[in-house]
Formats: structure tokens, C-alpha cells, sequence
């Protein structure tokens, strides 16, 4: 299993330094806005990429640029902005201790000029990935890859990268059960299934099939995650990136979604998701059962301005929880309200 097991930071974008281990399960991100949580996202994200496809002949720095997409493509506006010369140091860690490392200063333009060591050895075992963005692209697919193949298009390259995976036919084969288990939740969630025609995606259901632009962005995610396991992306040894699942979902279906994020984490998948959802971290410590590897990754801003993380493996132990502390503040003035307790 080519398990992502740890990064390390040094002057990038928010971050002065880091050092975080992460677990072989799930991986939670929270924190307040311009913490960083997509960041290590997408860094996480580019070091799988590069293990396959056209991305290994590429490298990881322009991964790095495209996957960010800085203005001008300029790879030094990644650097921590500081009135000096800074070089900033990526290193991503495997279970196997494979490190793949990247440095470059806020000098640097290219891509190309990134300095690289340890690709060639890090690629020999590809990973497979997927990016899940906080905005839904299926209902845009047809005509995308086409157009982002020849045009300079104001998209990271996550979105072009998800709708190929997503049109990956089916896996040969009967359908293990535990495939079968997560398809048949998802079906009930989503009250259907996805077929393809072309490059247009539709959800079939009792109505006939309904294509995506007609239906709720929430029920396209959901749709999208039955996609990437029946096409076989998401098995054992895969890793899962998803940047807030919450995002236009109803609160009805937090607990559907939280309880397909543990069982991909029990079939071997490694997760690692963004969240600013109380209703969706306490999903995750009420379900979580015996067995399951679950770490939560604070991230929050010291008075010096960078950004720093603190990580636990118990929701109760999560310091700081911007989350839960917002949450509480609100359940104390509606409690305030409720008394009659005047306001200050």
C-alpha cells in the first residue's frame, strides 16, 4: 500500500513550517478561512498525481503550478511572502519512507526550474488519486477537456484530472461485496444510478434519466463518488482528497456521506478531507466504531501570522476547534435569548 504518511513544509504559501504525520485512514483539515486546509490538500493531491499518467513525465513542479495555478504561472508566489529572499521546501513522505522533495524560491518563475529529488524512485508505484473540489464539475463536462486541452483556462488542473477519471468505464468482473455494499448506499442516497452518454452524465431513477445540470449539486457529489468507486478508482491503496463534502449538501445526508468516508477508509482507502461542518466532524466521532483510524488536523494562525497545526486522533481533544467553538457561541446566545439575558 503506498500510504501517504507524512509532510513537512518550509515557507509556503501560509505555512513558516509544518511537520504533520497523517493517519493510513482519515485525515480531517479544519480550521477558520486562509488557514491552509486546501493547500495541503492540493500538495498532497500533486505528489500522488505525478506517480502516473502524463504527470510523471512532467514532474512535480509543474504539477505543483498547475494544480495551484498561480497568477502568470509564476511558481514562486507559492513562497511565504516575506520582505527577503525565501526559499520555501516540500517533502512528502510514503509508509515505505520514499520522500519526494521539492525547493524553490520566491525568485523562481518556472516550473521547470523547481528543484526535484527522489520523483524517479517515488513514481515507481503509482497511486491512485482522486480530487474532489468544493465545486462540482460533472454538469460542466461536456466540451471541458477539449477546451482545457488547447486553451489556457482559468481551472486547476483538479477539475480536468476528475472528469477524466469520471468517464472511466466500469471494472470487468462481478463486483466485490464491499463495492456492492457502498453502491447500493449510495443508490438509496442518491435514489438512482449514473449512466453516460458521451460526455453528458445523467442520473437514472423511477423518473427516466435526468441529466446533471437539472439536479442539486449535492446529489452530483454524492453521484460522482458512485462513479469513482464503480470504475474501480477508489479501492484499496487509493487515496481520496475531498474539499469540504458539506458543500451544498442537505444536513440529512451528512451522516450518509460520513459513513461512506469510513467505509472506504475500512476497504483501504486513505482519505484526506477539509471541513468547516459541525454537524459533519460529529458524524465522523458517533460513527466511528472500533477499528476505525481517524485523526483530526487543527489548523489555526499564530500571533506571528503563520499558520501552525495541531493534530489528536479524539474528536474531545481537538485544540484549538474553531468549529465547535462557533457552534457553542451560537447555542449560548440562542440559551441567552431564550432567558431573557439582555444583550451586552
Amino acid at each position: 500500500m503506498s500510504e501517504i504518511k507524512r509532510l513537512e513544509l518550509k515557507n509556503l504559501t501560509a505555512f513558516a513550517s509544518l511537520d504533520q504525520e497523517f493517519s493510513g485512514g482519515v485525515n480531517i483539515f479544519l480550521g477558520a478561512n486562509g488557514t491552509g486546509k486546501t493547500h495541503l490538500l492540493k500538495l498532497l493531491y500533486a505528489a500522488c498525481a505525478v506517480t502516473g499518467g502524463e504527470d510523471r513525465e512532467k514532474g512535480f513542479g509543474i504539477k505543483l503550478r498547475n494544480v495551484f495555478s498561480p497568477y502568470e504561472g509564476r511558481i514562486g508566489r507559492l513562497v511565504r511572502r516575506q520582505n527577503k529572499s525565501t526559499t520555501a521546501t516540500i517533502s512528502v513522505e510514503k509508509k515505505n519512507n520514499l520522500k519526494l522533495t521539492a525547493t524553490f524560491s520566491n525568485h523562481t518563475i518556472h516550473a521547470e526550474d523547481v528543484s526535484v529529488v527522489g520523483q524517479r524512485r517515488w513514481s515507481r508505484t503509482a497511486i491512485i488519486s482522486a480530487y474532489i473540489p468544493v465545486k462540482e464539475m460533472l454538469a460542466h463536462a461536456p466540451g471541458f477537456l477539449a477546451l482545457a486541452a488547447k486553451r489556457e483556462i482559468a481551472f486547476e488542473e483538479v477539475y480536468p484530472d476528475l472528469i477524466r477519471l469520471a468517464f472511466l468505464p466500469r471494472l470487468k468482473g462481478p463486483t466485490e461485496q464491499h463495492r456492492k455494499r457502498l453502491l447500493d448506499v449510495l443508490q438509496k442516497a442518491i435514489e438512482g444510478s449514473v449512466v453516460t452518454k458521451g460526455e453528458y452524465f445523467f442520473l437514472k431513477n423511477k423518473q427516466g434519466e435526468l441529466e446533471f445540470s437539472l439536479l442539486a449539486e449535492g446529489i452530483r457529489k454524492l453521484a460522482l463518488i458512485w462513479l469513482l468507486i464503480q470504475n474501480g478508482t477508489l479501492l484499496e491503496g487509493s487515496v481520496l482528497f475531498w474539499d469540504e463534502p458539506e458543500a451544498h449538501l442537505n444536513p440529512s445526508l451528512m451522516g450518509q456521506v460520513v459513513e461512506i468516508i469510513l467505509e472506504l477508509q475500512r476497504i483501504g482507502v486513505q482519505v484526506f478531507l477539509s471541513t468547516h461542518n459541525y454537524v459533519l466532524l460529529k458524524e465522523f466521532d458517533l460513527r466511528k466504531k472500533d477499528g476505525d483510524d481517524i485523526r483530526y488536523i487543527s489548523l489555526f494562525r499564530k500571533a506571528e501570522g503563520y499558520v501552525s497545526a495541531n493534530s489528536c486522533d479524539e474528536y474531545d481533544r481537538i485544540d484549538p476547534n474553531a468549529v465547535s467553538e462557533t457552534f457553542s457561541n451560537l447555542y449560548d446566545r440562542e440559551l441567552e435569548r431564550s432567558i431573557g439575558i439582555p444583550k451586552k
